[in-house]
């Protein structure tokens, strides 16, 4: 397999199993590490070896492969910890286009840091592996190297993802452990797409079903001759024309076309399709864990894309911890970054109705009901307070870093030094016309200030922004009032009975609340209603009939809730 190659990492403390292919019956032995294990191929031409686990290793190591008339020899090889990034675009946004890439550019002579980006690759058929090529990048308007291991220098790490570098760095120079990272990312992807097929169609979830009947509705419809032939109509027509008006007919367009095309199966968005290209060649690899960051595509389909976001995204995890043969990998989820204008307090109601909030909701959610279970391999970090209008936002670096600290305490022993895990909610109560929300620790606005990002709700639920107070906890031995920072008091007079509340509930939030001292510790965007987002926003309904306002109506929604944002803030006016 070319995922075995010269430069590589080999995952520490597991069985090493290296895989190929071979002639039928051929004998296959494969040395490393002072150990050597033989195999005779299959019918399929398949062979694989276990070789026994060794511990982390700085010192390069060769790995023979000796078949009956050649031997392959892999040279610099390192035994770590392997972690595979996965995701969409910001995963893949490389270094070289971060704020203050530069300077990581420059300074990422880390030899013992190796590197592997995946080519893109898709299904509908498992891959068994993936080419070693140079690939043009309209993006980027320049050719990447893609499919080879590469130790990681200034040359090198320019084009990895911005956030799996850093986070490589970060771990390595605490671990002092090698550390190979295989970035297996695609930009414009979704959640069914990473996902295998055989583990969508065994679910029981509607807007899952849905999604699945429509691409196969889709494949069945296709007719690739049809298309074809109405290609070759429509080039006969354009050679007409331009002989007609006396134009040259360039070389390259000539030819009438004589491919059939693959149709819905060509979308690198098929469900199953990326996990078959990208994920499926990997399958097998001893590794230390995975980090995804994903989101942006599934926010299109509405709140049926969160509501199948939510159903699918955990299956999603099971998947990947089973084809890497763990049942417990440490698995880290980045949530959904910022876009677009931020929210204030004049556009509140407005900013809050965008699916890429929900999306970011269930992502945090997903990690709540691991970690509730007992999970304590799963991680979660924020990142919507990373700040930009771009939905590429630039600040990738402290998104590694604060994904490798999930990683440093809780895989690498470093729980006293680094915090990670974000303030947790405990409960919440309606209590005297207010919500009391209780925390699992002390929380505040980084500058002391105003806490801004809920906004609460009652019956007729409708979300109005919420003032935040600290619960009153007694007075100390002079009667001064003493606050309890673990307890936040939410009222509004928009709301004089409030029931749920959300919080950070816009696409780029107004919100600043985090563990108190720690900016890398914000509270993550959730909710604790259940309205669903085009039926609820908050409380839009048709006048004549009084129904909550159809999943298709967001021209009628948006302006309701402009008039909702001015109503309050004409209220505010005349209280003041």
């Amino acid at each position: 397999s070319n995922l075995f190659q010269s430069n590589m990492v080999l995952q520490r403390d597991k069985p090493i199993q290296v895989w190929g292919w071979a002639e039928p019956g051929e004998v296959v032995t494969v040395g490393f590490g002072g150990e050597q294990v033989s195999v005779k191929a299959g019918d399929d031409r398949a062979w694989k070896v276990t070789l026994p686990a060794l511990p982390a290793n700085n010192e390069p190591q060769r790995m023979t492969v000796e078949g009956r008339n050649a031997t392959l020899a892999l040279e610099n090889i390192l035994v770590g910890d392997v972690w595979v990034l996965g995701g969409q675009s910001n995963m893949e946004f490389e270094l070289a286009k971060v704020e203050n890439g530069n300077l990581e550019i420059i300074s990422a002579n880390y030899p013992r840091i190796r590197i592997l980006t995946v080519p893109y690759g898709q299904g509908p058929e498992l891959k068994r592996g993936f080419p070693r090529l140079h690939q043009w990048s309209d993006w980027s308007g320049r050719h990447f190297r893609k499919g080879d291991w590469e130790v990681c220098s200034p040359e090198t790490a320019r084009e990895l993802s911005a956030i799996g570098y850093v986070f490589a760095r970060r771990v390595h120079m605490a671990s002092d452990v090698p550390i190979g990272v295989i970035d297996a990312s695609r930009g414009g992807t979704t959640v069914e797409t990473w996902t295998p097929l055989s583990v969508l169609r065994a679910m029981d979830s509607e807007p899952t079903k849905a999604k699945l009947a429509s691409f196969d509705d889709a494949v069945a419809a296709w007719d690739a001759q049809a298309d074809l032939d109405n290609r070759i109509a429509q080039h006969r027509q354009w050679i007409e024309r331009q002989t007609k008006e006396g134009k040259p007919i360039p070389e390259d367009r000539k030819q009438e076309p004589n491919d059939l095309r693959p149709g819905p199966l060509g979308n690198h968005n098929f469900p199953g399709h990326c996990y078959a290209g990208m994920i499926a060649p990997l399958a097998g690899l001893s590794v230390k864990g995975a980090i995804f960051h994903q989101g942006y595509n599934n926010a299109f389909d509405g709140s049926v894309g969160a509501e199948m976001y939510r159903d699918i995204f955990p299956e999603m995890i099971k998947a990947w911890r089973a084809a890497f043969n763990d049942p417990n990998m440490p698995f880290g989820i980045l949530s959904l970054c910022t876009d677009g204008d931020p929210q204030t307090r004049d556009d509140y109601c407005e900013k809050m109705f965008n699916a890429g909030i929900e999306i970011r909701a269930a992502q945090y959610q997903t990690f709540l009901d691991f970690h509730n279970a007992g999970d304590t391999n799963i991680g979660f970090v924020s990142t919507y307070d990373l700040r930009r209008r771009w939905y590429h936002p630039q600040l990738k670096i402290p998104a590694g870093e604060r994904i490798a600290r999930w990683a440093l305490a809780t895989q690498y022993g470093f729980d006293r030094q680094v915090e990670w895990k974000p303030p947790m909610l405990l409960g919440f109560e309606t209590h005297e016309g207010s919500l009391l929300l209780t925390l699992d620790t002390d929380v505040g606005d980084p500058e002391d200030g105003a806490i801004e990002g809920f906004a609460i709700a009652g019956e007729d639920r409708k979300f109005h922004p919420a003032d935040v107070a600290y619960a009153e906890r007694g007075q100390d031995n002079r009667g001064r009032i003493q606050y309890d920072r673990k307890q936040l008091v939410l009222t509004s007079p928009m709301v004089p009975e409030p029931i749920h509340f959300r919080y950070a509930w816009g696409r780029n939030p107004l919100a600043n609340l985090q563990a108190t001292g720690n900016k890398d510790l914000p509270f993550a965007t959730q909710r604790s209603d259940d309205w669903r987002m085009e039926e609820v926003p908050l409380g839009v309904f048709d006048e004549e009939t009084a129904e909550p306002l159809s999943r298709g109506d967001r021209g009628k929604i948006i302006q309701a809730l402009r008039e909702q944002d001015k109503l309050r803030r004409l209220k505010e006016a005349e209280r003041t």
